[in-house]
Order: structure tokens, then C-alpha cells, then sequence
């Protein structure tokens, strides 16, 4: 039984000539003459598909690229141990790059569309789903290039890995000066290139690949020693970067389940929600629709966090309207800069006339038909100084009595103090 499952998943069956394989792996890495136009023409499809966000033509990109090549020839040059093959590996993968970010900067920097399309904000921030597609899309890369049959896996693996999307938003970044697109998006191709190269790294070991025919036995154990100390050295950073990446994936999914238990589920509609995990502490920025939260409220919400084993974290809830409207403009990084500060200003003269003005478009024409003793009456906001309590919003009533009747105020007072939810409440009365 053991044997009958060991030949079903073994990997040696229907293997490809190794000689073969590793020819295939020398040739395809060189990026020079029509494999640099290739790759040029790759990453500006890829730059347009991301600028319009259409996920078709980066997928299209992806298929034509050639970028994969030299990370898995690196992957090969570890496993066997080939010093020269890894040296002329690490040379094309940085031409590559290079040439990439080149060519998507100076896109961007030509293109008259600049807006930050969801395409490109999607590859600004790994996760650890990225580390887990990298592994196992250089897994699935790897066993198909040994095999003899290559069958449909290396376009999936090509797009799945999706290395030029990345590169293309670094070249975004550079292109409008956003360092921080830059850096997320390059630790991005980062983790895809590391996690490639191991994936290969790991399947050439297991079909015990011979080491490399030009290291003779007297310099075999040197290389062996210089190969494997760069293998930790990629692989102790790697690995650092994923526990990271569990970590912050940890802290988001904490901090999804805290903002759907205290908020969502009680109704609250949630406009805008960032995470800030590099600050000290770490900062959660909500903002809600109509619900307006008091300090003694906020203050409650911050000590529930570590009942969600949220800790070092500051929870901070933006309830100025035109604040919020800067804030989201910043980060979205919006080129339309005259009409978002035209929105602003609209949205701070609405709050301003909402001070002096009542929602109860009726509440004249009721208060006659209920007082009928009153030939007039008005209803403003106005504000008082007091030296005590510094500025106040007041109700001033001014009003004026029908021929020959008498009134009092009180009743008319109470109404109005049920209507409007307030106590402070003047009356002048208009003299004929």
C-alpha cells in the first residue's frame, strides 16, 4: 500500500532528460535583444493595464513577460551547487528589474492619468497570502519544467506569481514621487522573487539534481559552504518576513473582528477605516456616517481593544466632516485637486448653516395652528457669550400676539423644548 502511494506522488515519473532541463534553464535567462524588447513592451502593457484598471491586459502582460527565468535558474544554481550559473542568474534578474523600473517609471511619468487605481493600491501592501502564492506558484513552476510534457501549468504559474504588477506600481511610485508605494510595492516583487527561488531551490534538492560538472571535488565543499551561507542568508530574512507577515495578517483580522462587533453590528455605517501598524502606538482611524461618538464613548472603545488582544494600539474616531474629506483625499492622492478643495469648503458652509438653521421645515406653520393666540412667530439660532461658558448656541423666539389676545409663553416654551431637544430658549416679543 505504502509503495503503491509513494509511486502515485512520486515525482520522478515522466521526468525530463535533466541535461535537457538545465539547457533550457541557461538559455531562457539572458535578457538581451529580443528577450529586453519582450520584457520592455511587457511591462508598458502591464503599466497601461494597471492606469485604466483592467485586470485582462495585466493578465495578458503577465503571459508575455520573461521574468521568471532568472529566479528559477537561481533556484537551480543553489540546488546544484553552480556558482557561475548563479552569478550569471543574479546579473539578467537585476538587468531585468532595472530595465523594468525604468520603463514603468518613465510611462507614469508620461502618462497624463495618474490616478491611484485600485490595480495599483492592491500592490502596495504584501500579505502573507503573496508569501503563500510565491511558494507554491514556484512550486507548480519548477515540477513542470522537469517534466517532459510541460503541459498548461506555466502560463497559470506566470500569472498566479504576478511579478510584473508589482515592479510596474515601484516604477508608479518613482514616477510621482510616492516613496511609500515605492518601497511596498518593490517588497512585494521582493518576497515573490525570495519565495520563487526557494520553491525551485527545494524541488531540484528533492530530485537530487548532480552538482555542477565545473566544481571539481577539491573546490566542491568550498562552493558547497559559500552556496549554502547565501542560502541562509536568503532564507533567515525570508522566513523573518513571513512570521511578520502572519503577525500583521493576525493584528488585521483582531482588528476586522473589533470594528464588525462594536460598530458594524450595531448598526453604524462605516465610511472610512485605516490602520497605522509602524506608528508607536499603533493607531486604528474609523470614521462613521451619522454616529457621533462623546470622549467617555472613545475612551470605552480603546479599553475594549485588549478584550480582542488588540494591544499598543490608539483608537481614533474623525467626526469633523471637512477634516475627514482632507484626510481621504491625502491618501488617495487624487489629482483633482481644485474640485476636493471645492467639496471642502462646501461641506464646512453646510456645517456652518446647519448651526443656524432647524431639519423641522414645518415647525412655524405647526406652532400657529397649536398657539393660534399668536399673530407671528420666528425661530432662529443665534450665539451667546457668556463669561462663564464661553460661546453657546441659543433658540430665540421672537413673536407677536393676534389683535386683542393674550398668551403665555410657558406652554409655547415646552413645546419647543420637546421639539428641539433644548432648554436654552429666549422669547421677544415684537411690539406693533
Amino acid at each position: 500500500m505504502s509503495n503503491k502511494l509513494f509511486d502515485f506522488l512520486n515525482l520522478h515519473s515522466g521526468e525530463e532528460e535533466r541535461e535537457k532541463v538545465l539547457e533550457n534553464v541557461k538559455s531562457n535567462i539572458s535578457f538581451r535583444g529580443s528577450n529586453l524588447w519582450i520584457l520592455a513592451c511587457a511591462i508598458v502593457i502591464a503599466s497601461i493595464g494597471l492606469n485604466v484598471n483592467s485586470t485582462a491586459v495585466v493578465i495578458g502582460a503577465m503571459l508575455i513577460s520573461p521574468l521568471m527565468s532568472p529566479i528559477v535558474s537561481a533556484g537551480f544554481a543553489l540546488a546544484i551547487y553552480d556558482f557561475d550559473l548563479l552569478k550569471k542568474s543574479a546579473k539578467n534578474l537585476l538587468t531585468a528589474t532595472l530595465v523594468s523600473l525604468v520603463v514603468a517609471c518613465v510611462y507614469f511619468y508620461l502618462s497624463p492619468f495618474k490616478q491611484t487605481q485600485s490595480e495599483l493600491l492592491s500592490r502596495t501592501s504584501p500579505s502573507i497570502y503573496d508569501v503563500l502564492i510565491a511558494f507554491f506558484g514556484g512550486l507548480v513552476g519548477v515540477i513542470a519544467i522537469t517534466r517532459v510534457e510541460k503541459g498548461n501549468p506555466i502560463p497559470g504559474v506566470a500569472i498566479a506569481t504576478a511579478l510584473m504588477p508589482p515592479l510596474c506600481t515601484a516604477g508608479y511610485g518613482l514616477a510621482i514621487g510616492n516613496f511609500q508605494y515605492f518601497l511596498g510595492a518593490f517588497y512585494l516583487y521582493t518576497i515573490n522573487c525570495f519565495f520563487i527561488c526557494i520553491a525551485t531551490f527545494l524541488i531540484i534538492k528533492y530530485l537530487k539534481y548532480s552538482p555542477s560538472k565545473y566544481v571539481t571535488e577539491k573546490n566542491q565543499k568550498k562552493v558547497k559552504w559559500g552556496i549554502s551561507s547565501l542560502m541562509i542568508v536568503m532564507i533567515v530574512p525570508a522566513s523573518y518576513l513571513a512570521y511578520k507577515l502572519v503577525q500583521e495578517q493576525h493584528y488585521g483580522e483582531k482588528v476586522e473582528k473589533f470594528i464588525k462587533d462594536e460598530f458594524e453590528k450595531k448598526g453604524n455605517v462605516l465610511i472610512y477605516k485605516r490602520t497605522f501598524t509602524n506608528t508607536k502606538p499603533k493607531r486604528i482611524e474609523l470614521a462613521f456616517l451619522t454616529k457621533k461618538f462623546t470622549g467617555e464613548e472613545i475612551k470605552v472603545l480603546n479599553e475594549e481593544l485588549s478584550s480582542y488582544g488588540i494591544t499598543n494600539t490608539a483608537l481614533v474616531i474623525k467626526q469633523n466632516i471637512s477634516d475627514l474629506k482632507s484626510e481621504i483625499l491625502n491618501e488617495v492622492g487624487t489629482s483633482d485637486q481644485n474640485n476636493s478643495e471645492k467639496d471642502i469648503v462646501i461641506n464646512k458652509l453646510r456645517q456652518e448653516i446647519a448651526e443656524y438653521s432647524f431639519t423641522e421645515g414645518d415647525l412655524g406653520k405647526e406652532a400657529i395652528i397649536l398657539f393660534p393666540e399668536f399673530g407671528n412667530i420666528s425661530v432662529g439660532k443665534q450665539q451667546v457669550i457668556k463669561s462663564s461658558d464661553g460661546l453657546q448656541s441659543s433658540v430665540v423666539v421672537i413673536y407677536s400676539l393676534a389683535e386683542k389676545q393674550t398668551a403665555d409663553t410657558s406652554k409655547l416654551h415646552n413645546w419647543l423644548r420637546q421639539k428641539l431637544k433644548t432648554n436654552n430658549i429666549s422669547f421677544i416679543q415684537q411690539k406693533k
